[in-house]
């Protein structure tokens, strides 16, 4: 009579796995013999001297600033939403030391109140750049954001504390972004923020 459960464990086993290696086939796909050969002779690093150029004051024309404005909407939406969930890890790399900081006593002092922030990020209506300067080996960027944002801060009662958790608001940040000219690393770090 056991040796019946056995074999039902093996059949549910063999058929979870069937299950699995489709779903990962239909995932990753399979190889049809038509892919074309990637070719790879580009350098693998950026000469230092085309970094260098790149960010220049004189060289952020409109399109580095289009473009730098992708990268910084992108890291707004990030660090919004991480420093209102309580998680600053995946977005530690874009934040220079001392706003990383400011950011985590914060985010301790909310965890030591009994507070709890929830954020629903809406978008970003505006993001213009403000002013752009060299400052030794830095360029740095300050960018106006306005975005809308649904925000409250509950007690551990779930009493609301400040914000509405159905209203959107507009919210207005001017922050200030920081990269080396000298470094291939291409991240910039947020260095200032102004409510």
């Amino acid at each position: 009579m056991s040796y019946s459960f056995e074999y039902i464990d093996i059949i549910l086993l063999a058929m979870i796995a069937g299950f699995i290696f489709l779903r990962l086939r239909g995932i990753l796909g399979r190889k049809s013999g038509f892919e074309d050969e990637v070719q790879s002779n580009y350098e693998d690093k950026f000469p230092q001297e085309t970094v260098k150029n790149t960010l220049k004051q004189s060289n952020f024309d409109e399109a580095a600033k289009k473009n730098f404005l992708i990268g910084a909407k992108i890291a707004y939406e990030n660090i919004i939403t991480s420093f209102s969930s309580g998680n600053l890890v995946t977005v530690k790399q874009l934040l220079d030391k001392q706003v990383y900081q400011q950011f985590e006593d914060a985010i301790n002092d909310r965890k030591k109140n009994g507070q709890i922030s929830e954020t629903t990020f809406i978008g970003i209506s505006s993001a213009e750049v403000k002013n752009h300067e060299n400052n030794k080996d830095f360029l740095e960027v300050t960018v106006d954001f306005v975005s809308e944002i649904i925000s409250s801060v509950k007690d551990k009662n779930n009493k609301i504390l400040s914000g509405d958790p159905k209203k959107i608001k507009k919210v207005f940040d001017t922050w200030k972004f920081s990269k080396n000219i000298n470094s291939t690393n291409p991240n910039w770090l947020l260095i200032d923020t102004e409510c």
